[in-house]
């Protein structure tokens, strides 16, 4: 087979489907929600306009966790791809399964208690260590982990012994929940995370990694069917239960990689929502003061008069960039 011809099949084609899927179940799910009264609580001290997406169904990312968990596996079975990089692939999922369904348990707690807070900061934290401490084990006794880490830009591997898994359970943890933060508007989150998929397809197949890059794939087009639903105006939103499963995909993706710290620079825009967020609050708690108008960021960006679409897009040239200079320098 021509290995051009190879390539499409073995990513594009897995690409497609999982956003055919995706599309798909979203079809039939955004009724079964509506019909359920799952609909989003909008925060008082958000921007006044949010308050038209009040009542909009959450938790439509059970479509995206179905279609990509499904297309990853079965993908994987129907190339027959054997070996450590593909039981990474499966950990993987089974991580970002367990991310999601802390979600789905915060998703609902919200829904059951009507209002804009489930899972406290510190229930949520516990359960995502617990996730990714047994993520660690797993993949460390089944060949797939190592205790060094890559330093991008200058190529040298840093050997860390025991301290390396306290660095990734808290990479792990913090970019979770930093995924979780930037879904906030409109196609935000799912169009940065497809950017980020696109970096992660493309050092896999760069690098001969087959469990990366059939991830890759599949998430780029889980997010891109869901988009077809979620970009402004959105008809349906991901919740805490697509975030957080995206954010468990995400990392894991960097950890199959061997490049953890590369999602610094390729998820600059993760990094600046959470850093908004710890600097509204440090300040605020020292001097009585807030930095920005509103955080995470893109709320300020909406407060000093930004649309949805623009922050958005304006996100997903930031990633493409910064993906573009992980790859060709990092």
């Amino acid at each position: 087979m021509d290995l051009k011809m190879e390539i499409i099949i073995n990513t594009v084609v897995p690409s497609l489907v999982t956003l055919i899927l995706t599309a798909v179940i979203l079809r039939f799910l955004i009724p079964v929600l509506k019909s359920r009264k799952m609909g989003q609580k909008i925060l008082e001290i958000g921007p006044r306009w949010h308050k038209d997406k009040e009542g909009t169904p959450t938790m439509g990312g059970l479509a995206f966790i179905v279609s990509v968990t499904l297309a990853a596996l079965a993908f994987g079975f129907y190339f027959s791809y054997t070996g450590a990089e593909m039981s990474a692939l499966y950990i993987t999922c089974v991580y970002a399964l367990m991310c999601g369904l802390i979600g789905i348990t915060d998703d609902l707690s919200k829904l059951r208690n009507k209002r804009n807070e489930g899972l406290s900061a510190r229930q949520k934290f516990l359960l995502q260590l617990i996730c990714s401490a047994l993520y660690l084990v797993v993949m460390r006794r089944s060949g797939n982990l190592d205790t060094s880490v890559h330093i991008p830009f200058i190529g040298y591997d840093l050997e860390c012994g025991w301290f390396y898994y306290f660095l990734a359970l808290m990479f792990l943890c913090g970019f979770d929940n930093a995924v979780n933060l930037t879904d906030g508007i409109d196609g935000l989150c799912g169009s940065v995370t497809a950017a980020v998929a696109v970096f992660f397809a493309a050092a896999g197949i760069r690098d001969g990694d087959i469990g990366v890059t059939l991830l890759s794939v599949v998430l780029i087009g889980g997010c891109l069917g869901f988009l077809v639903y979620n970009f402004h105006p959105a008809r349906v939103f991901m919740g805490d239960t697509g975030s957080l499963f995206l954010g468990g995909a995400v990392t894991g993706l960097a950890v199959m990689s061997g490049s953890e710290l590369i999602l610094v620079v390729v998820g600059i825009v993760y990094l600046i929502e959470t850093l908004s967020v710890m600097i509204q609050v440090a300040v605020y708690k020292m001097c009585g003061k807030r930095v920005f108008l509103m955080a995470p960021f893109h709320h300020h960006l909406e407060k000093k008069g930004w649309g949805e679409i623009k922050i958005t897009l304006t996100s997903v040239f930031l990633t493409i960039a910064t993906s573009m200079i992980a790859y060709f320098f990092g």
